[in-house]
């Protein structure tokens, strides 16, 4: 039998583990109260990144969103000054992959049947242009241009390489780097004067609602198979899911669908809203996606996450 003195310095040291234990959780939640998420300027990574947003929102969470191009985003999670990415493209985003895989964790796919390929106009389609093989035979037409996104995004040393080897008969072609938005205002002008033109197209994207286009074929080995197939992965810092275990539960939870994602971002591009707003409506219009997303996970004061979430958005429970 313990002797009272035995008993006294056993709840002292529980006392004291307790007190310990208590600290550590108080500095994780205070570390991971802020969640830094990257954008590349992408409208995708957008609609995600404000879903995610006023998620943690109404969980009692901060968030901020900084616009850095993929690379650099890369090496924001590798330094450790920003903490989710959720729009690592693959395959056309391997090459980050191979760089940056153990410097940070992949936590899985958050959209699955994505496309991303080169694409024209309908009409340039049917007028023969239906496949990479094609685009040579009407080079003047095109003015030699192929037009792509931001200055190193993935997609572009893709199709830099494909020049820069002659592939499909492309030697001497240009690629035309900008925003995501200079490429959509230049894919109008050309619709409307029924101007040829070829450039990077993507689904989900309200692009695919707003213009008649179509992707072509033969470009497996620079965009893979299925019109460059794609799934899009959420990635983080190292280690974020074991320092910050509520938020990597709601991240793994995060599966998104191709049409979701084009409603939200048909609310930022065709209607002005900003992003938090559109992601607002379609999730208020669309309540039930909430259970999955907050599977086991709870408010910063413990309360039940999808209890906390609905009452900030407005949403009665069901």
């Amino acid at each position: 039998m313990q002797s009272t003195f035995q008993y006294a310095i056993t709840g002292v040291a529980l006392a004291l583990g307790m007190a310990v234990t208590s600290q550590v959780l108080a500095a994780d939640i205070e570390a991971c109260q802020l969640v830094r998420f990257t954008d590349p300027g992408w409208t995708d990574v957008s609609a995600a990144n404000a879903v995610a947003a006023n998620l943690l929102q109404g969980l009692g969470y901060e968030t901020s969103v900084s616009l850095l191009g993929a690379p650099i985003g890369f090496e924001s999670l590798k330094s450790g000054s920003i903490d989710v990415f959720l729009g690592n493209w693959l395959p056309a985003q391997q090459r980050f992959i191979d760089k940056y895989g153990e410097d940070v964790d992949s936590v899985g796919a958050n959209l699955a049947g994505a496309k991303f390929t080169l694409a024209v106009p309908q009409y340039v389609y049917d007028s023969g242009v239906k496949s990479f093989s094609d685009l040579a035979r009407y080079a003047d037409k095109f003015d030699k241009r192929i037009y792509g996104v931001d200055p190193g995004a993935a997609a572009n040393g893709s199709i830099q390489k494909m020049i820069d080897k002659g592939d499909f008969g492309l030697a001497g072609w240009r690629l035309v780097e900008s925003g995501e938005q200079a490429m959509l205002s230049q894919v109008q002008r050309a619709l409307r004067k029924q101007d040829f033109i070829v450039f990077l197209g993507w689904e989900p994207h309200p692009m695919n609602l707003r213009f008649d286009m179509a992707y072509l074929s033969g470009g497996d080995d620079y965009f893979g198979p299925d019109y460059g197939g794609a799934t899009i992965n959420t990635v983080t810092r190292k280690d974020y899911a074991v320092q910050c275990p509520n938020v990597g539960t709601l991240l793994s939870n995060l599966e998104f669908s191709l049409d979701m994602q084009s409603e939200i971002m048909g609310g930022i591009i065709d209607d002005n809203k900003t992003p938090e707003a559109a992601a607002r409506e379609w999730i208020k219009a669309h309540p039930e996606a909430l259970a999955p997303w907050l599977d086991n996970v709870t408010a910063r004061d413990g309360q039940p996450g999808l209890s906390a979430v609905q009452a900030h958005l407005g949403i009665s429970a069901s």
